[in-house]
């Protein structure tokens, strides 16, 4: 009997084991993801404006400039400032809110990695409905920034956090729909079997109209849920400093920071998988490149192939940060349920009539 205790012990430490390598392999993708993605922001935004600032910081005596790694130094002084920088908690708020909800806001996107495949084969783990666990764990997110907003005693902080609640449910009906399509399709909500049937087929963007416009109100959708411009009404910085984080400091904002960018990354990702092909080549869908060139469709070529398409998508998020003017309230919600709502369930109807027909 002890032998088989003994066992058991085993077992669970080494599944613990694996669990916590998982675990630091998803914080260590959020980590570096965020560092890029506010390096690539700072870049993107100073091309476009010719702001000074984030091009010319270098680093380790190397000037900036227009060169790669001007700016870089900014990155990771504001980096070091976040980790080291005094945890202020306000005398009169809730701190027990205020302690727990940065840490449901980062365990909502961290667990939403679970479903989330890298490639065909460098994945935490397969579902069988990875398209309705990502759905589902995205929307955890909800309830810390309502809890942050609450917790704060800081009607700005309250407001930005119902306008955030309010925004996110309304523009994941919408999404969901658009993803619908996909699944009726596919006849599947496993991720995999979505790309297989893109491989059989073409990638879902070009398989029908219908699912050409389902793409682009998934991905304004998903702009609208990461709370970015011009759909950052949470954190109007003119109307509400800066929403429901506007109480919070150091690590503890630190932690929205890399969820918003987290959060980003999954909807590009998502996007990418669902719509362009996921880790399937260009090359294998439009047949126009000769057979040598196959070569550049496989395991690791997959993983390069899809964080491709999720940088695209994360780039076109920042252009729209520094083109478009942010939405009053009003119009945001009437651009919900007018306009992309509307267009969600007809598109539902029509690709159905499509499948039937063709």
């Amino acid at each position: 009997m002890s032998g088989f205790w003994q066992a058991t012990m085993d077992l669970i430490t080494s599944y613990g084991s694996l669990i916590s390598l998982a675990g630091l392999a998803i914080f260590g993708v959020m980590a570096v993801n965020a560092l890029v993605a506010v390096y690539f922001e700072r870049k993107v935004s100073a091309f476009m404006q010719d702001r000074l600032g984030p091009m010319e910081v270098g680093i380790f005596g190397f000037k900036g400039g227009r060169k790669f790694w001007g700016g870089i130094g900014q990155t990771l002084a504001d980096a070091l400032k976040l980790l080291t920088k005094e945890d202020v908690l306000p005398d009169k708020s809730d701190k027990a809110l205020m302690i727990l909800s940065p840490f449901i806001i980062f365990v909502g996107a961290f667990v939403t990695f679970v479903g989330v495949p890298f490639s065909s084969y460098l994945l935490i783990s397969r579902f069988d409905i990875g398209i309705f666990f990502i759905l589902a764990m995205s929307s955890v997110g909800v309830v810390g920034i309502i809890l942050a907003g609450w917790g704060s005693n800081n009607k700005w902080s309250l407001y930005g956090s119902l306008r955030s609640a309010a925004q996110i449910i309304s523009y994941e009906i919408p999404a969901g729909l658009s993803i619908l399509l996909v699944v009726i399709t596919a006849g599947t909500l496993s991720i995999h079997g979505i790309v297989e049937w893109q491989a059989e087929h073409r990638w879902f963007i070009f398989h029908s109209p219908f699912a050409f416009i389902a793409f682009f109100i998934y991905f304004i959708s998903g702009v609208a849920e990461t709370n970015r411009t011009p759909f950052d009404i949470p954190e109007a910085e003119s109307e509400l400093v800066a929403g429901w984080m506007t109480e919070f400091s150091g690590f503890r904002w630190a932690l929205f920071f890399l969820s918003e960018y987290a959060n980003m990354l999954i909807i590009s990702l998502l996007a990418s998988v669902v719509f362009l092909g996921g880790w399937l080549s260009p090359m294998a869908m439009f047949d126009i490149f000769p057979e040598s060139w196959m070569i550049m469709d496989g395991a690791l070529w997959g993983m390069f192939w899809l964080l491709l398409k999720a940088i695209i998508l994360i780039f076109v998020m920042m252009w729209f940060r520094w083109t478009f003017p942010r939405l009053r309230v009003d119009q945001l919600m009437y651009l919900c349920w007018k306009v992309l709502l509307p267009f969600s369930l007809v598109n539902l109807v029509a690709v159905s009539i499509w499948e039937l027909l063709f």
